[in-house]
């Protein structure tokens, strides 16, 4: 089992989020997020005064999915937040040692 962890741009969610439904994912879990990579934010004007916004706003998907779920997600992700534009994101793929379900108490991938 793996745990994708997507940070995308916040406008990529609605084609993100499709493309994993097409996909036969039903579980995300989404947290609006701040952050900084090579983009290195930018400067706005704000009643006169120029100011640094070092931290951007981004969006950051978690999804739990079995071994043979992985490529076909990392994919949808891939594809649907794509732009070609600096800030695109990152996807890190972790490994899961248990995921249990409390409502039913099942384990494994059964609990995805």
């Amino acid at each position: 089992m793996k745990l994708i962890t997507a940070i995308v741009k916040p406008f990529k969610l609605d084609a993100v989020r499709d493309s994993l439904k097409e996909s036969g994912i039903n579980g995300v879990t989404v947290s609006e997020v701040k952050g900084f990579g090579r983009q290195k934010g930018h400067t706005e004007l704000y009643r006169g005064a120029e100011y640094v916004v070092d931290f951007l706003p981004k969006t950051m998907l978690q999804i739990a999915v079995t071994d043979e779920q992985l490529d076909t997600v990392l994919d949808a992700i891939g594809s649907s937040a794509h732009s070609g534009k600096i800030g695109d994101g990152k996807i890190f793929v972790s490994n899961l040692e248990q995921v249990v379900r409390i409502r039913t108490g099942e384990s494994g991938s059964d609990a995805i």
